[in-house]
């Protein structure tokens, strides 16, 4: 269903930015068209028909109004995660336990720190698809990655996935998938699958899984 993708894209680009005068536009049209249906009489003719009519209506509303929601809804549903940061220190025990020292014994490394190894800040693919905040690629243990997502916002749409790709620019071959968006709003944490390669990894990707379109992108650096 790409040409979804490329209708949604067309409106993005083209449309969204003349979205005040079209919106002028459709009211004026909107009026002229009921207008015109008085004239003709249209409504009269409804009127002699009502059992026509109401299954018309219901045709209509059965075959568009799941589309319509599946499509449009996101645009009006918002969803919020808050996640504590990720961490790599042991809990502290409750009951401290003396330690006697052994001088025969090299001193224990004390356990590595988060790293932090690259980072970056979203933005939209276009003005319609916004998007804001940081993804930043944390080690949180040796071979063991998240991706930590700070002050994030993006535009809501359907099937959105999370992706990490080996293009600064977004979606490309090779991107390593890390599952669906957990929300539009948030501070929140997503893994990164183990045994995966983050050396050539260049930027995370939300992505319209369902039409293939790119909604926000944060290259890493």
């Amino acid at each position: 269903m790409e040409w979804i993708g490329e209708l949604e894209r067309t409106f993005a680009t083209s449309l969204y930015p003349l979205r005040v005068p079209i919106a002028i536009g459709a009211v004026i049209a909107f009026v002229g068209l009921i207008l015109l249906a008085r004239r003709r009489g249209w409504f009269a003719a409804a009127g002699r028909h009502p059992g026509r009519t109401a299954l018309v209506a219901i045709l209509a509303t059965a075959l568009i109004g799941p589309a319509a929601w599946y499509l449009g809804s996101p645009l009006i549903i918002r969803t919020a995660l808050e996640e504590p940061a990720p961490t790599s220190l042991p809990a502290a025990s409750s009951t401290p336990t003396a330690i006697t020292p052994d001088p025969t014994r090299a001193p224990t490394a004390a356990p590595p720190s988060l790293a932090t190894v690259r980072s970056g800040e979203f933005s939209g693919a276009d003005a319609f698809h916004f998007g804001r905040g940081t993804a930043s690629l944390i080690e949180t243990a040796p071979g063991t990655w998240i991706v930590r997502f700070e002050d994030f916002s993006v535009r809501n749409g359907p099937d959105l996935y999370v992706y990490l790709s080996p293009d600064p620019a977004g979606y490309a071959a090779a991107v390593v998938e890390l599952g669906t968006l957990k929300a539009t709003d948030g501070n929140y944490n997503m893994d990164v699958p183990a045994g995966t390669d983050v050396s050539g990894l260049r930027s995370v990707v939300i992505w319209c899984k369902q039409f293939a379109v790119q909604f926000a992108v944060a290259p890493l650096s």
